[in-house]
């Protein structure tokens, strides 16, 4: 009894994604459930240990630093600025954003992506003297739906990537085609939608010039490009990806020129205490057999086909967040008679499924927070004219794909 009250406790928490009338958010939430869980939920101190995979964090916590690296090198906004420089018409632009964070998010995960991109997209659009709208939402959509296509690419991937044990050139060449067709998608219907805006805007775009970098900035960002190559080159090879991970942060921490505060700060800490909090909190449930009875009371949905098992992984993402319900499904997908076909369906799923609406993923929330800072608003009907239609179109086709 007790630990079904926490898991839904806290899951109902991470819903509302915080506490009426209290200062606890998400995180909290998953720290104040997890020890509940040991204390009075039946779990103990040494099951609980045991519980939180150590790979994951690892695997998460080495792409973080590898990215602030990448961040204080100035290369998202470098990449960024060549790309509006080679496209000057509007719905080139959107092409083109779409398409660099799709590719970026799919090597240096998506949320930071669109925490550095957001103020540089806007950037361009007021040089060029577009809607920020459309490249925003471009944006957003582009580095969900780019995320999918690698083990690295978003933190629920990452989840699955240790859990499954499926190598990164698999994953790729399964999920990576859902991807590219989920940006061309993702074009077309900002084309749509923004038609007649993006019509309008063509007669009188202006060009602008990119800015170079700083000579201190072009001697970290060599080597943070080297450690990144090597990274890949080691995924592709088949290493192990925590341990590649944990290995290139390693040679990055190993400086003369960055203060180890810049980068400290630019680790999401919260992120990796949730995932913490989380291990716990579905292994105590799953130690007083509720993950069996909900999974028991799902099966008529089809929840062992690639469609049903899609269908309430992305209803479950938007309602408690894609990292949350992929932890649910975490001691299920094993037991399916194809796990592997499970574990590519539930990251496919989950994933694409953060484009329904404004605040189905956290790099949603990224951009338009970091639009509204730049008095560019986002609103929610906004969003969904278009999150509503890409997502539809993009989970149908990997469905299909999958299948």
């Amino acid at each position: 009894m007790l630990p079904g009250l926490i898991l839904v406790g806290t899951y109902l928490v991470l819903a509302l994604g915080r506490v009426p009338g209290f200062r606890i958010d998400r995180t909290g939430a998953a720290v104040i459930g997890a020890i509940l869980m040991v204390t009075i939920g039946g779990l103990s101190f040494d099951e609980a240990t045991r519980a939180v995979d150590y790979r994951t964090l690892l695997l998460l916590f080495g792409m973080m630093v590898l990215v602030a690296h990448l961040q204080i090198a100035g290369f998202f906004g470098l990449v960024a600025h060549v790309a509006a420089s080679r496209f000057v018409h509007p719905m080139a632009l959107v092409a083109a954003v779409a398409l660099a964070a799709g590719a970026l998010s799919a090597l240096f995960v998506n949320d930071p992506v669109c925490l550095v991109l957001t103020p540089v997209v806007i950037d361009i659009a007021r040089l060029r003297g577009l809607r920020p709208l459309p490249l925003l939402l471009a944006l957003a959509t582009g580095s969900n739906i780019g995320s999918v296509s690698t083990v690295i690419g978003n933190p629920q991937n990452m989840l699955i990537g240790s859990l499954s044990g499926i190598p990164f050139t698999t994953f790729t060449a399964k999920l990576g085609p859902v991807a590219l067709v989920g940006l061309a998608i993702d074009v077309l219907v900002i084309a749509l939608v923004f038609r007649r805006t993006l019509a309008a805007q063509a007669s009188v775009v202006a060009t602008g010039t990119v800015r170079p970098l700083r000579r201190a900035q072009r001697a970290l960002l060599t080597k943070a490009l080297l450690v990144a190559g090597g990274m890949l080159a080691a995924f592709i090879a088949g290493l192990d990806v925590a341990l590649v991970a944990g290995a290139g942060a390693a040679a990055l921490l190993v400086t003369r020129r960055v203060k180890p505060e810049k980068i400290w700060q630019r680790i999401d800490w919260d992120l990796l205490v949730l995932f913490v909090g989380l291990f716990v909190i579905v292994r105590g449930a799953a130690h007083a057999g509720l993950d069996r009875r909900f999974f028991d009371a799902l099966r008529p949905v089809g929840l062992e086909t690639v469609w049903g098992l899609s269908l309430v992984s992305a209803l479950l993402s938007n309602l408690i967040s894609n990292v949350p319900s992929v932890m649910l499904f975490a001691r299920f997908v094993p037991t399916l008679p194809d796990p592997r076909t499970g574990w590519l369906t539930l990251a496919m799923s989950s994933t694409l499924a953060g484009n329904l609406t404004l605040l189905a993923s956290i790099a949603n929330l990224i951009v338009a927070e970091g639009a509204r800072k730049r008095q560019v608003e986002i609103s929610f009907v906004d969003y969904l004219k278009v999150g509503l239609p890409v997502t539809v179109a993009t989970l149908a086709f990997g469905v299909w794909w999958v299948y």
